[in-house]
């Protein structure tokens, strides 16, 4: 096992013996005062924690602008960088190429 899914694991016992201790009910005020069981809150929370870290997470949308030194090079150059990057290109036909250009 890696060392990722262990902490994952670690982290799940230890989230579900922290909720299984904490069953007793609370007043809560949303509102009003509500009694809520503290695992309902912990257990909420936790989740809500978990989705916020995954959208801060995430990898960002990277834009795809054409610098000046893309705009200066040379067709051929250009079509080795597109076979470089497309990994189907280089089985298309000269023909097929010229059109996609």
């Amino acid at each position: 096992m890696n060392t990722k899914t262990i902490f994952i694991i670690i982290l799940t016992v230890l989230v579900t013996i922290i909720l299984m201790k904490n069953t007793d009910e609370v007043i809560f005020w949303i509102f009003g005062d509500r009694y809520i069981p503290k695992l309902a809150i912990l257990g909420s929370m936790f989740a809500f924690g978990i989705v916020v870290g995954f959208l801060l997470g995430r990898p960002r949308k990277k834009n795809e602008l054409s610098t000046s030194s893309e705009t200066f090079q040379t067709s051929d150059d250009q079509s080795k960088v597109q076979e470089l990057t497309d990994p189907y290109r280089s089985n298309l036909s000269e023909d097929d190429r010229k059109y996609l250009d």
